[in-house]
C-alpha cells in the first residue's frame, strides 16, 4: 500500500513561508470577525497590496497587521482601501460602451423596463457611464441601477459622484470614442477643482454593500457589468461569482466582464454564449 501524502517539513524545499502562512490567517482574521471575505482572492495581487498595507502601518509583519486588526475596530476602515482595487474611469475601454450602445441596447429596448447590476462598482465611474449611455440611448427613465461594492467608503464616494477635474479630460475622450452622442459637460458642475455630476443621473440607482464572495443574488436582472474585478479571485471564487450573475440575470440577459477576463475557463461558461467576443459581453443562454 502506498504511503499517505503529507505537507513537507517547514525547513524543506515547497513548504509554506511563513509570511503566506501569516497573510492566510490575517485573511481568516478578517473574515471571522468582520465578514469580509478575502481568502478566495489571487493570493500573488492580495499579497502585494498587504504589504503595502504594512508599510503603511509601520508594522514589519502580517502578524502584526493582524493584532492591530482584531484589537482596532476602526482598523478596518482603514485597511479595506488596501484589500480592495479602486482603480477605474469613466468609459474606460471605450469600445466596450460603443458595443454596449451598438449592440446591446437594441435588445435591451425589447424590455418594458430593465435592472442593471453594476458590481465592484468601487466609486461609480462605472455606473456614471451607463447612467449617461442609457440616458442618451432612452432608457434611463425604464431602468434601475443596483451599484453594489463591499467598501462602503467607495459606496459614498460614489454616491456623492464628484471627481477631480484632472480626470475630466481623459473621461470626456473616453465618452467621445464610446459613441457619445452629447457633450459629457452637459452632466456635470465644475468647482473649486472638482466635477460634480449631475444628481439626476442616480435617480433610479440603489447603491448597496454587496460580495460577490459571500453574498446572494438580490434580484432578477438584464444587463450585469463586473469588469476587473474576477481577475484578483482564484478559480473556485471567480465560479462563484459568475455563477450568481448566472443566477441573477433574466433569459437572455447579458454579462459584461474585464479585457483580461474571460467565461473560457469557468464552471459556469456553459451557460453563456459569445455576445461581442472581444468586448467581452457574454449572453445567457436559452432555457433548454
Amino acid at each position: 500500500m502506498d504511503a499517505p501524502l503529507s505537507a513537507p517539513p517547514f525547513n524543506e524545499p515547497g513548504a509554506p513561508r511563513t509570511e503566506d502562512i501569516e497573510l492566510r490567517l490575517l485573511l481568516e482574521a478578517v473574515f471571522q470577525k468582520y465578514h469580509y471575505d478575502f481568502r478566495g482572492y489571487a493570493m500573488a495581487s492580495i499579497k502585494r497590496r498587504m504589504a503595502q498595507a504594512r508599510q503603511h502601518f509601520r508594522v514589519q509583519t502580517f502578524t502584526q497587521l493582524q493584532d492591530l486588526v482584531l484589537h482596532d475596530d476602526a482598523m478596518m476602515g482603514q485597511l479595506l482601501p488596501f484589500l480592495t482595487v479602486q482603480v477605474s474611469e469613466m468609459f474606460r475601454d471605450p469600445a466596450y460602451f460603443r458595443a454596449i450602445r451598438e449592440k446591446v441596447v437594441p435588445h435591451l429596448k425589447t424590455w418594458p423596463s430593465l435592472k442593471v447590476w453594476i458590481a465592484g462598482c468601487s466609486t461609480g465611474e462605472e455606473l456614471y457611464s451607463f447612467a449617461i449611455l442609457f440616458r442618451e440611448e432612452g432608457l434611463e427613465s425604464r431602468t434601475l441601477f443596483y451599484a453594489t461594492d463591499i467598501n462602503a467608503e467607495a459606496l459614498a464616494r460614489a454616491e456623492a459622484g464628484v471627481y477631480s477635474l484632472d480626470r475630466i479630460r481623459q473621461f470626456t475622450e473616453n465618452h467621445r470614442l464610446s459613441g457619445g452622442k452629447s457633450s459629457l459637460s452637459d452632466y456635470y458642475t465644475a468647482a473649486y477643482g472638482a466635477a460634480s455630476f449631475d444628481k439626476s443621473l442616480r435617480k433610479n440607482v440603489v447603491f448597496s454593500d454587496h460580495s460577490l464572495a459571500t453574498d446572494a443574488v438580490f434580484a432578477e436582472t438584464h444587463m450585469a457589468s463586473c469588469r476587473t474585478v474576477l481577475i484578483y479571485f482564484d478559480r473556485a471564487l471567480q465560479d462563484r461569482a459568475i455563477g450568481l450573475f448566472k443566477e441573477s440575470l433574466t433569459h437572455k440577459g447579458f454579462l459584461g466582464l474585464g479585457s483580461k477576463e474571460t467565461l473560457r475557463f469557468s464552471s459556469e461558461a456553459d451557460a453563456f454564449v459569445d455576445f461581442a467576443r472581444e468586448e467581452r459581453i457574454y449572453q445567457k443562454r436559452e432555457r433548454d
